[in-house]
């Protein structure tokens, strides 16, 4: 075997999760900066030509892929101490090649900060998780809207727009995270007023707005269903700096962590009200949960937990991005329970790795499981197909008897922030070879 073989066997090596079970959970966990915030930040940094800070950047994939990308077309970022110092003042490049976005489905959000204060941009259709549909027809749709040319060829999205994109009102089909920040963000530089009826009311479109505000930005209605945008001919100088939110989903992945495992976990640096869906259903799970300004506290006092209903839905419903992680509490929890998908078509692809650990479920429709809880769960290996099913299986493997391997772990890179790291912290056996 050559050197360059040796050198890919240890990176597939190196791509699986070993971990010993079963184990109770117990501890304190930092929780790191919103990725689903830092991600649409960093792209809307394009948007000025001053110098900003953001600070609470987390250390992921997707972070660390955007940052090259950024780079690429004439950015200067530096990193020190999880703050980023962003300068796009030189940027001279408006082409996203192929290689720095396959992997990486935040890319589209590239395109509407280009076309503003450029009026061009080429971005190639982006990769990420296989989760399901994630059509990108709202975001062009947003943009033709507000006056850009679109079409694609070879895969490559390619907008001009003549002169700055105007203020319209639209109306969106379907509630699109995504696509709710494509258009505030074109509509920032846009002439005129803009308003985006239908419009998603995660967090993460609130600290985006956020951001923009403090640059000089007219952004009103953010988390509510309809957002206003009064377009300014440019951003101002940032003299502050911006902190981004705290991730409610990695807050909540480690709360089912200490829920399954009968464990006890405070979760520090969080941003409780934000996760009041995920709370409730802990609470109606069995867990005694504490809140303070900025921190949970779960204990479950030795107690399995008890099955719940799930139903997923845009913000402020139950998020998608934790279905994976209750669906397991479900299989391990007392009793029948249902868990239904309704945001992405193919998320309960780690229901079959579960099954293979011994869990008891079935469809009873193509979006809906009927989970029958079991007390053990067993150690095999399974394959992770997303973040957060990499997440679930974790998870898994540190409440299931004997070795569970789970393999594509770098999926959790893309999600979580020195995750074996803060599971060790609390008592998890898991490494990486």
């Amino acid at each position: 075997m050559n050197g360059k073989n040796k050198k890919i066997s240890s990176k597939k090596k190196l791509d699986k999760f070993y971990i010993k079970g079963p184990t109770r959970l117990f501890g304190k966990v930092r929780v790191s900066g919103a990725k689903n915030s830092a991600l649409p930040i960093l792209f809307a940094s394009l948007l000025t030509e001053f110098p900003i800070e953001l600070k609470n950047i987390p250390k992921l994939k997707d972070i660390e892929n955007t940052v090259k990308l950024l780079k690429y077309l004439g950015a200067k970022i530096k990193e020190r101490n999880k703050c980023f110092y962003v300068d796009t003042s030189s940027v001279n490049k408006f082409c996203a090649p192929y290689e720095l976005v396959k992997d990486i489905r935040a890319s589209i959000w590239l395109l509407a900060p280009l076309l503003a204060r450029f009026g061009k941009g080429r971005v190639y259709l982006p990769g990420g998780c296989s989760i399901g549909s994630r059509p990108i027809d709202l975001h062009i749709k947003g943009l033709q809207e507000l006056g850009a040319k679109i079409k694609i060829e070879n895969k490559c999205i390619i907008a001009r727009t003549s002169g700055r994109l105007e203020g319209k009102i639209i109306s969106m089909k379907k509630i699109s995270v995504g696509a709710t920040l494509t258009i505030m963000s074109a509509a920032t530089l846009a002439k005129g007023t803009t308003v985006i009826e239908n419009s998603a009311k995660e967090p993460e479109i609130v600290d985006t707005a956020n951001f923009l505000i403090g640059l000089g930005a007219n952004i009103f209605g953010a988390g509510t269903d309809t957002i206003i945008i009064k377009g300014v001919k440019t951003l101002q100088e940032n003299k502050s700096i911006y902190k981004i939110l705290p991730d409610r989903i990695e807050t909540g992945t480690f709360l089912v962590a200490a829920a399954i495992s009968r464990g006890k976990i405070v979760c520090k640096k969080t941003c409780p009200n934000i996760l009041r869906n995920v709370i409730l259903k802990l609470k109606e799970a069995g867990a005694d949960i504490k809140i303070g300004k900025d921190w949970i506290k779960l204990n479950m006092h030795g107690k399995r937990p008890k099955g719940v209903k799930i139903y997923t839905a845009p913000y402020d419903g139950f998020p998608t991005d934790m279905q994976s992680q209750f669906s397991l509490l479900n299989l391990v929890a007392k009793g029948k329970s249902l868990v239904t998908e309704n945001i992405f078509e193919n998320r309960f692809m780690h229901i079959p790795q579960l099954k293979r650990m011994g869990a008891k479920v079935k469809f009873t429709k193509k979006n809906t499981i009927l989970c029958h809880g079991v007390k053990n769960l067993f150690g095999t290996q399974v394959v992770s197909t997303d973040l957060r099913s990499a997440a679930s299986l974790v998870l898994a493997g540190c409440i299931a008897h004997g070795i569970t391997v789970v393999k594509k772990a770098s999926y959790i890179d893309r999600g979580y922030e020195d995750f074996e790291k803060k599971m060790q912290k609390i008592g998890a056996n898991i490494k990486r070879m």
